[in-house]
């Protein structure tokens, strides 16, 4: 429901259980006060749950990204020096690599213009600091600056 919104949470450095489909509420419910996690969703009847379950809950309406995003934020401070910390795809926090490790795995302007790497020890995925990184300071600075309107 809010896979987009999860690997933006990832990216911006929280710690995010991504539920799949095939979880059932209770067991979402579950997970959620066991790990003390913040439950976001757009399911009316799991915010219920969850509230009625004493969950710390934010209820997002809107299908829209930087919509969602701003809710979130709203919510949760964000730490920018959590930026990039984590695996987008499998939520793990990424490790420095030696970047002569990474030389035959990533495109060659990119190793050639970038010093620092990471690797997410459980899926393997590299990561760098790219253009990519400018577009996300701008697209949270530009959530924030709304925020603060």
């Amino acid at each position: 429901m809010l896979g987009s919104l999860a690997k933006w949470l990832r990216i911006l450095g929280f710690d995010t259980f991504y539920a799949r489909r095939d979880l059932q509420d209770e067991d979402v419910l579950n997970i959620a006060k066991k790990e003390n996690r913040v439950l976001i969703t757009r399911d009316v009847e799991l915010v219920w749950k969850s509230k009625k379950n004493n969950i710390k809950t934010i209820k997002i309406t809107s299908t829209l990204l930087d919509e969602q995003l701003a809710v979130v934020l709203k919510n949760i401070k964000i730490d920018k020096k959590s930026l990039l910390s984590r695996c987008t795809i499998c939520n793990t926090p990424v490790e420095t690599i030696e970047k002569h490790l990474v030389k035959k795995r990533v495109p060659k302007k990119v190793f050639e213009n970038n010093n620092t790497f990471w690797r997410c020890p459980r899926c393997d995925k590299i990561y760098w600091k790219g253009s990519h990184f400018e577009k996300i300071l701008g697209k949270i600075n530009e959530i924030e600056k709304k925020k603060s309107d």
